[in-house]
């Protein structure tokens, strides 16, 4: 879902248009005649009564003809991305190069000689640690906590990968154990010290901008406290402008309202305002266009920020459409290489999981044979991407299966379930099969669990943006399930808390959210007593 944004906000009274031609400023309009131009000064000015100029009849001028033709089909950009930071720019590199570093000057302290393996592996870690993220403005203690934990995976997976390839045996242990320690506490240390530098920075007296809110609301207030509550941002938040009196606008900002909308551009020029934020409703657009026009002749630089926080955003983001500016409300995040991504990591750790897991799909297809007369495979009609009808695997682990258009879930103690399946059913080994739903493409390995078809068509009535969860593909776990929402859910209370999780993964999902998620999975397999 998106929201097209017009162009009229922002309306620059260069060009004055009169009725017969546009001049900028006096001059003639590009692809005009100077003698057209004369013809519209008045009686005593010079004509050019050609008739190659003039007269109704007269065939157009060429250049004209080419202006027009480019400024129809020129293709203007409305918004455009905001250019990376000063700082980020410095943390993209310096994670990435304070790793390397510290590994070959581990080799060099223990006299160890930096050769082809060596190299492949610097190159390996930049290329995986690139770009290094900004910590620069976080907590010390969170920025710790995420530089330990990341360091450990990448470590993890090296390992694991040398482990396999036997490469491991190239590289000096007491190098590797130095490295393994010291890389840490450097990346912390790099950033403290960043920290300290761009605290710094923001004190100074030239490096700090003034702003005001234009707007006393619920939403200016939020602005204000998110200028004021940054130290290192270099904003001074110098209070609201509102066309209410004080009794009327928010309760925090009736002792910082500066004045009414007219105030705001003499204000700007007596005070050197460097940022105004405008956070009007959209119903006031007259308002807000008669301030623009005000504004323009400062040098302010002008934010207007949306009122969005009543709405559940998905995925949030800003696209410019050949020229139209469009708000992404609620999307899929797996677009353009997110979707590359998840396929591919589906694709690669379905078919290793199916390789390591085939005794045991072998083993759990025997059980289930032998405890009841009926198929191995048990298919259920599922909903998947944006709705879609699928076709599910499972091993059985029932007498009897509702998969019809009413269906009774699975209760603890229900009659119909097998001993052998009660025991696959809590150790989720029921769900292995759907590792093929997942190479089919039907299926992720991390997503929304599929409910049954009747269970949509109930629940989509109940819950609020139920179906929000299907605009992507179900998964054989999920952060509901990891969570603690795994099993019967026999309220409403407790399939809205599942729905809530499944949209919360929508809106943060990252390939590092999908890890924790299965390692976490794999925990609750020997540990859960939720399912049965």
């Amino acid at each position: 879902m998106s929201i097209p944004l017009g162009h009229g906000f922002w309306r620059p009274s260069v060009l004055r248009e009169n009725p017969r031609l546009k001049t900028r400023d006096g001059l003639p309009a590009r692809g005009q005649s100077e003698g057209t131009a004369a013809s519209s000064a008045g009686p005593h000015a010079h004509k050019n009564t050609s008739p190659a100029t003039s007269g109704p009849g007269r065939k157009p001028d060429r250049r004209e003809d080419h202006l027009s033709m480019f400024e129809d089909r020129s293709y203007k950009r409305t918004f455009y991305s905001a250019p990376q930071s000063v700082t980020s720019l410095v943390a993209a590199f310096l994670e990435p190069a304070i790793t390397v570093l510290t590994f070959i000057a581990a080799n060099w302290y223990i006299d160890e000689p930096i050769t082809r393996p060596e190299l492949t592996l610097c190159l390996l870690v930049f290329a995986l640690t690139f770009p290094g993220r900004n910590r620069f403005r976080d907590n010390l203690i969170a920025a710790g906590v995420d530089i330990v934990s990341s360091w450990v995976m990448l470590v993890g997976i090296l390992a694991l990968c040398g482990y396999a390839t036997r490469s491991i045996n190239y590289f000096e242990e007491q190098a590797l154990i130095y490295w393994f320690f010291i890389t840490p506490f450097l990346q912390w240390a790099a950033v403290w010290a960043g920290r300290k530098i761009v605290r710094r920075q923001a004190a100074r007296p030239e490096m700090r901008r003034s702003a005001i809110v234009v707007g006393a609301g619920p939403l200016g207030v939020k602005v204000a406290r998110a200028l004021t509550e940054s130290r290192d941002q270099g904003i001074d938040f110098i209070g609201y402008f509102d066309d209410r009196t004080d009794d009327r606008v928010h309760e925090n900002a009736s002792q910082q309202r500066l004045g009414t909308l007219k105030d705001v551009a003499d204000y700007i020029r007596t005070h050197g305002i460097r940022e105004v934020f405008i956070t009007l409703p959209l119903g006031s657009q007259p308002r807000i266009l008669e301030l623009l026009e005000q504004v323009q002749g400062t040098t302010a630089s002008l934010y207007f920020v949306p009122d969005v926080f009543g709405i559940s955003i998905i995925q949030g983001r800003l696209q410019d459409m050949n020229g139209v500016p469009v708000v992404g409300i609620c999307e899929t995040p797996f677009t353009g290489t997110n979707e590359l991504v998840k396929r591919v990591s589906d694709i690669v750790l379905a078919s290793l999981i199916i390789v390591l897991i085939s005794p045991i799909l072998l083993v759990l297809a025997m059980g289930v044979k032998l405890s009841s007369p009926g198929p191995v495979i048990f298919r259920q009609r599922r909903n998947g991407l944006d709705g879609d009808e699928i076709v599910v695997y499972k091993f059985r682990s029932m007498r009897a299966q509702d998969n019809g258009p009413v269906v009774r879930q699975a209760t603890k103690g229900d009659p119909r379930i097998t001993r052998f399946g009660a025991f696959i059913r809590r150790t989720s080994l029921d769900e292995l099969p759907q590792f093929f739903n997942v190479l089919q493409g039907r299926m992720s390995i991390v997503g929304p669990r599929p409910h049954a078809v009747a269970h949509n068509e109930e629940y989509r009535r109940l819950i609020k943006a139920y179906m929000v969860r299907h605009k992507v593909k179900p998964g054989i776990t999920g952060w509901a399930q990891v969570n603690g929402h795994r099993g019967e859910t026999d309220t409403i209370e407790k399939m809205q808390a599942r729905v809530e999780y499944d949209l919360e993964y929508l809106r943060n999902w990252s390939l590092g959210l999908d890890l924790q998620i299965i390692v976490r999975t794999i925990r609750l397999v020997f540990f859960d007593r939720n399912a049965y």
